[in-house]
């Protein structure tokens, strides 16, 4: 067992929580250094060697200089041109130090903040690339969390590890140094400093061990609802509701007891790292009277000399301030390798079945897509989302799933998109488990458009093709928010489809509102040109006429494409091939529209009740052949 090494106590038991130790996680930090800054590795090692020697050539030079006024006090020829230049020497190699030692460190500073910006990067990118249905579960959300405070900052983290690593290197070569030294005075004397700092290094990391569990652990998930809190008392988006539904009170207490609950674990934590600055004066100072003592009785017993007296002295001095420097920053770069091994772990938490083999869907004119009785079941909940469900999409089909909310439409979708993996039974996509393709590959086939739009602080052509400037059509995704019912919108901004959305980034951003959201999402979904549409309600803000007009034109604008339309309003059924209907998770009644008028079942009430909100005058109902009395 090392000082690096943790104990069966620390262990955590997150299965996907893995306790890397010290010298890995410093490995880590390196090859990241190689992959990002290889210039780091010379700063480290320069800045290290001049730090350590600022330390000591003032503790050579005085003893240098008592040496050469002693031996000229009993001469008469008392000459100071020697002791002049010694000095003058010994201030131009400390400048030449303290220049290399600034530089590197200015420039360490700023590589080590890149190196964790790329750092922020990876973890960005892995969680861009997990599956959908593990990233929004609680545990994972807790991991994510630990991973960016792993990476924020300046002092923690990843970061605070290559600042000691870089603190350590310094007080690495000053140790060495008034090793050799001190072992030519009395080996004695590192042995009881060194064993006088692993003690107070032992307290340390006893505290470190419990402030960690009481304190970075136990609030992992109080921080998420901190970070919620702050979010809905800043971000705009919440502002009418706060103010017209009078909520400034009440969300001032929520946040409050959030605060104070921080604010308890921050005080227990403070706790514990007064008892730990109380017991490190207390050894530093047994430490030094020990140092002092031992070398006034040489002076006076064993006859040292006063410039070996000086000497000595400060490197006596020197390495006790170097050892508890070092073990200080060993209990640092524990502490904030116990936060390395956070963000590790969350980097190594498996994106799917790494290890199943995937095929490459076949190229084909037509896709069919079947689902042999599916069951599908949210992580955690006994009750079933969706049960039994059996249904075809034929290649060209337009299927409309209907039903009220809760009732599984959406759910159902995220299975077709393999969003999530079914429970039971299983998806066919021309006869092939669709689990047997690349999920990337799978996500490319289809064009959906949802009803919570995401509105991105770009350009308006680029939040219609989702790309970057350089692989951006304007032209083309100009056609398709004009198709999409946006000409008007585009006609009145100076820059047209050039125009930034959001304020987040540029003063001048435009915002939209919720109906011209959902005819961008539309504009996207046209755009990307995939094999299969999917519309998740994406007309939810618009009232049933214009959602009834607006889906007409699209479906022409789709022509012969597969599409699949998920509604509580009924506007999309007419020109449907066939209509799903789901009730508590299951599929109660499939067929066409004629069909299911004709059975006069759920779905026949449901259109019956809705039609009253396709009548542009009372003798004309756009739903074709419903009167008012059904």
């Amino acid at each position: 067992m090392g000082i690096f090494n943790k104990s069966k106590k620390e262990e955590n038991t997150d299965e996907f929580h893995r306790d890397y130790g010290v010298f890995s996680n410093i490995g880590y930090i390196l090859k990241a250094f190689a992959r990002y800054k290889k210039s780091l590795f010379f700063l480290l090692i320069a800045g290290g060697i001049a730090g350590a020697s600022m330390s000591y050539i003032w503790s050579f030079i005085g003893k240098l200089v008592i040496d050469m006024i002693e031996r000229q006090a009993g001469s008469a020829d008392r000459d100071i041109t020697p002791l002049l230049w010694l000095v003058a020497g010994a201030v131009a190699v400390e400048l030449v130090f303290l220049c290399v030692n600034n530089i590197s460190a200015q420039k360490l500073n700023v590589g080590f903040t890149y190196i964790r910006m790329m750092l922020v990067k990876e973890r960005i990118a892995k969680t861009l690339s997990m599956e959908y249905e593990t990233l929004e579960t609680p545990e994972m959300l807790d991991r994510l969390q630990k991973a960016k405070r792993a990476t924020n900052g300046d002092w923690q983290g990843v970061q605070g590890m290559m600042t000691y690593m870089q603190t350590m290197m310094t007080y690495v070569v000053s140790v060495v140094v008034s090793t050799v030294i001190m072992a030519s005075f009395n080996p004695w004397i590192i042995l009881v400093v060194g064993i006088l700092s692993v003690i107070q290094f032992l307290f340390f990391d006893y505290i470190r061990k419990k402030d960690k569990k009481e304190m970075w652990d136990a609030m992992m998930p109080h921080w998420r609802k901190l970070e919620y809190m702050e979010n809905v008392t800043t971000d705009f988006s919440y502002a009418k509701d706060i103010r017209l539904f009078g909520m400034r009170s009440f969300l001032s207490k929520r946040q409050k007891k959030v605060y104070d609950k921080e604010l308890e674990h921050w005080w227990k934590s403070r706790q514990y790292w007064v008892w730990n600055t109380l017991f490190s004066h207390g050894i530093a100072f047994i430490r030094n009277i020990i140092v002092v003592g031992w070398l006034i009785w040489s002076v006076v017993n064993n006859g040292l000399s006063i410039g070996n007296f000086t000497l000595y002295f400060a490197s006596s001095m020197a390495f006790s301030e170097a050892a508890m420097q070092v073990l200080a920053a060993v209990a640092g770069l524990k502490e904030r390798s116990a936060h390395t091994d956070d963000f590790r772990s969350y980097m190594d938490i498996p994106i799917g079945d790494e290890s199943a083999e995937t095929i490459p869907i076949p190229e084909a004119e037509d896709y069919m897509f079947t689902f042999e009785n599916v069951s599908f079941r949210y992580k955690g909940q006994e009750k079933y989302a969706l049960k039994n469900i059996n249904i075809t999409l034929s290649p060209g089909e337009k299927l409309a799933v209907v039903g009220l909310n809760g009732a599984g439409k959406t759910t159902f979708i995220k299975l077709l998109l393999r969003l999530y993996d079914v429970t039971e039974g299983r998806i066919l996509l021309n006869g092939t488990d669709i689990r047997s393709f690349d999920r990337a590959e799978y996500f490319r086939m289809f064009a959906p458009a949802f009803q919570d739009v995401t509105v991105f602080a770009f350009p308006m052509s680029e939040n219609v093709s989702m790309s970057e400037p350089f692989n951006t059509d304007k032209d083309k995704a100009e056609e398709m928010l004009r198709s999409a019912g946006l000409g008007e919108k585009i006609d009145s901004l100076e820059k047209g489809v050039d125009t930034e959305l959001l304020k987040v980034l540029y003063d001048d951003g435009v915002d939209l509102s919720g109906g011209e959201k959902q005819k961008l999402a539309l504009a996207r979904a046209l755009y990307k040109d995939s094999k299969i549409i999917v519309l998740d309600e994406p007309t939810a803000a618009l009232d049933a006429l214009a959602e009834y007009r607006l889906y007409q034109s699209f479906d022409g604008m789709i022509g012969k494409k597969t599409a699949v339309y998920i509604s509580h309003r009924l506007s999309s059924t007419r020109f449907c091939d066939r209509v799903a209907m789901f009730a508590k998770g299951e599929m109660v009644e499939s067929g066409t529209h004629e069909e299911l008028m004709e059975l006069n079942g759920e779905y026949a009430e449901m259109f019956r009740v809705q039609a009253q909100y396709y009548v542009e005058d009372k003798d004309v109902i756009l739903s074709e052949g419903v009167t008012e009395n059904g």
